[in-house]
């Protein structure tokens, strides 16, 4: 891996004008470019995002996953592809400066992909909510069960060389992105680790666990994804 990879950030963002100049900001410079993707924002989020620096695209389509795919083929057009793709919310409930401890592993000692763990020691109280953590450890333990995995946390921040994501052939359009991308990763023999990452109460509130509608479909997406490749 090159000292100094062509690094890529992709932050899918659905209404964070309050928080997303704020993450932007703390990015490390090391950072080629930062891809804010708009998942149908009604308020701020692309004006800020374009003040901070960021490049803005727009995908009307609700879903992370089909957020992340749109940063996706848009990066596949560009005359110059990255190295490394880091993964990372626009609610600032991560720690940007972070990305250096993520990208680590991958520059150091050739990791094929990064999970920034959200360990409870360095959570802030309330940052995670009860299905939250449960939804994590149901989710991280059946991995362990059926995959022999050793995963602890399906965490949002994470980094992956950019040719072993295309490898993967994500499809997954909503809450299932990270798990998907976790599994097929075990599947597909990648080398992998988690790093330990601190995480903060999110600015705004969530629209995976901050309504009951949200954390169920995330859980049947999460487990659908788990059960369909212990299958195969």
């Amino acid at each position: 891996m090159n000292n100094n990879p062509l690094i890529k950030v992709i932050i899918p963002a659905h209404n964070e004008a309050d928080s997303i100049a704020k993450v932007i900001a703390e990015i490390p410079n090391i950072v080629d470019e930062v891809i804010v993707v708009s998942n149908n924002s009604t308020d701020d989020t692309e004006k800020n995002a374009s003040a901070a620096g960021a490049t803005v695209l727009q995908e009307k389509r609700k879903g992370y996953g089909y957020a992340c795919l749109k940063g996706l083929d848009y990066i596949a057009n560009q005359p110059q592809k990255p190295e490394i793709i880091v993964f990372l919310d626009g609610d600032y409930s991560d720690y940007p400066s972070e990305l250096t401890n993520i990208i680590a592993p991958i520059q150091q000692k050739n990791m094929d992909m990064v999970i920034g763990a959200r360990v409870k020691k360095w959570r802030e109280d309330g940052s995670m909510t009860l299905p939250q953590i449960f939804g994590n450890w149901l989710a991280t333990t059946l991995m362990r069960l059926f995959f022999g995995a050793k995963f602890t946390d399906l965490g949002p921040f994470r980094a992956i060389k950019y040719e072993k994501l295309l490898q993967l052939n994500m499809q997954d359009k909503t809450y299932g992105w990270t798990v998907e991308m976790q599994l097929k990763a075990i599947k597909q023999d990648f080398t992998y680790v988690e790093v330990p990452v601190h995480y903060k109460n999110r600015i705004g509130v969530s629209k995976v666990s901050g309504t009951l509608k949200g954390a169920i479909f995330a859980g049947v997406k999460i487990l659908g994804w788990i059960f369909k490749y212990s299958f195969k």
